[in-house]
């Protein structure tokens, strides 16, 4: 069983493990879960840091489309309902979430 760290421990290092391939060889090289959990780091990292989404915003503009699109395919439902939150919900109900969305993305990163 993980607890709320293991979660943001997880996330930070597959988070960095993607932004690295991202940096070598592009943002299209990114599996759908990858491009899913890249999203999912960047509101992550918005929320932290900011205490909102404006971050994201900045670094990464599509990342509330782009998190719902590939969460609907992946057929994963807590980040894909996440994702379809207005920008303001998702400020306020980040951590509600967390632990599911993370849960299911470990879940389908297992699976690879």
């Amino acid at each position: 069983m993980y607890t709320h760290s293991d979660y943001e421990a997880w996330l930070t290092e597959r988070g960095d493990e993607i932004i690295d391939k991202k940096a070598k060889v592009g943002l299209n090289s990114l599996t759908k879960l990858e491009h899913l959990i890249y999203c999912v780091w960047i509101v992550d990292y918005s929320i932290r840091n900011a205490g909102d989404l404006s971050a994201a915003e900045d670094l990464y503009p599509p990342f509330k489309e782009q998190g719902q699109t590939f969460a609907k395919q992946l057929q994963l439902d807590k980040p894909y309902s996440y994702f379809t939150l207005d920008t303001e919900e998702m400020t306020e109900q980040y951590f509600l979430y967390f632990e599911t969305i993370c849960t299911q993305l470990i879940s389908a990163d297992q699976k690879k």
